[in-house]
Formats: structure tokens, sequence, C-alpha cells
């Protein structure tokens, strides 16, 4: 017996990453979920391991910054699994760059994909979500870091739907729908790309990381998750949950 069992989850690039770490740690406390993402292969890959598990998850291509994908990615979702009890945005595109030069057409990318993503889906799947529904919003230690040069634009999305999440708690509570917030901390395909990009940098990264490594995406960060999912959460709302060893507010 798992803890979501019965209950049906979207989540939001769930192809690779946390996104997949969250999908996986959700269906193995018995939630089935669609896997929402543009490429499909990665879906199916997500999906084929979490039926080797027995659990059930069925791939939903759309984009986070489409209202028509979010509207329909949340109507397949239903249909296929006939309810949606369980939110989670985790889609995000990276904006990096000093404020003086970064690419506008980066930042833009990046508040479309987040923010604009998460309140498209939230907006969608809230009348579903008033049975006792929940909303994880995936943040960033990015908007709490002292020295955000050079992530600034990535900050401010991450920002943003902390400022989402805050309101919806408050408005959404007398609907019995809760929204809380991660922040992790992990390896993903997206943070090795950057770290390859300059030397020593992740050895630098985790000097700053009071427990001194990554996060494991489903082991750590997806059952974090699935806790604020879950019965043992059911008083936990607008709140902002750090999942990353310390690195947000111990450095």
């Amino acid at each position: 017996m798992g803890t979501l069992d019965g209950k049906a989850a979207l989540v939001t690039g769930a192809g690779q990453g946390i996104g997949r770490g969250i999908a996986l740690a959700l269906a193995g406390e018995g939630a089935a979920v669609a896997l929402m993402g543009r490429t499909i292969s990665a879906l199916d890959q997500v999906a084929a391991k979490i039926a080797e598990r027995g659990g059930k998850a069925v791939p939903v291509v759309g984009d986070v910054t489409s209202d028509t994908d979010c509207d329909a990615a949340v109507a397949e979702t239903l249909a296929q699994l006939g309810s949606l009890d369980l939110l989670v945005n985790n889609a995000q595109a990276f904006a990096f760059g000093t404020v003086a030069d970064i690419d506008l057409a980066d930042v833009e990318a990046g508040w479309q994909s987040g923010p604009m993503g998460t309140l498209r889906l939230m907006r969608a799947a809230l009348p579903h979500l008033r049975h006792g529904g929940a909303v994880v919003n995936v943040s960033s230690g990015a908007t709490s870091d002292g020295d955000g040069a050079g992530t600034g634009g990535y900050a401010a999305a991450k920002a943003a739907i902390e400022a989402l999440s805050r309101a919806a708690a408050v408005e959404w509570a007398g609907d019995d729908v809760r929204v809380n917030v991660v922040i992790p901390f992990s390896k993903t395909p997206s943070v090795e790309a950057v770290l390859s990009a300059y030397e020593g940098v992740e050895d630098q990264v985790l000097s700053q990381v009071p427990m001194g490594r990554w996060g494991d995406a489903e082991r750590e960060i997806g059952r974090a998750v699935a806790f604020l999912c879950g019965p043992d959460a059911s008083f936990v709302t607008g709140t902002t949950l750090a999942v990353d060893g310390g690195s947000t507010y111990l450095r």
C-alpha cells in the first residue's frame, strides 16, 4: 500500500532529471502519473520504467508555454487516468547571464516555461483539484543567493513561482487544495551541461553545500515531493521546502 494509492498526478518536464525522479517517486507511492514533456522518446522511457515496477504512467506530449497544450494535458490526464489529484510544475528553461547582457529571448523563454507555465497549468487543473488535491511547484536556491550575479533572469522566474504559490495557497485553501514549493539540488542533465562549460565550477558549487554532495532526483527530491502530495502533509500549505543538503539556508 502506497501513500498515494488511487491518486492521479500530472508532472511537467517529466522526461529527465528532477521531473523524472519526481514521477518515479510518485508512482512508487501508488500514484498513476501523466508525464508531460516535449520529447516523446524520453517520456516513453520513463513510462516504461514505471511499468517495469508495476506502476501506471502515460506520456503526454506538450509544451508548457502553450495555453492549448496545457489545457490538452489536463484533459488527457483526465481521459487516461480518470482524475487529476496532484500537479507538479517542474518544467523550466534556463536563462543565465548578467543583467546588462542577458539575452532577452532567453529571459522570455524562462518566464514562459516557468512562472507562466506554472500559472497556466494551475488554472487549468484547479477545477479538478477541489477535492483535497495538491500542487507542488519547483523553485531554486538561486532566489535567495546572496551573490546572484549571472543568474538574475533565472532567479527572477523562480521567485515569481514562489510568489504565485503563496498566493494560491491562501486563495485555494477554502477549496481544500494545498500548494507548496520545493527547492531541489540535484545533478540533472541540464545542470551537467552548465557544469561542463566551466572547469572547477562543480567543486565550487559543492563547497557551498553543507552535506557536500548532490541530491538523488528520485530517492531524495522525488520522495520529498511525494510527502508534500500525501496525507502526512495534509496540514502543510504555502511552504517552501529546501531539499538541497542545506545549501539554500545554511551557506
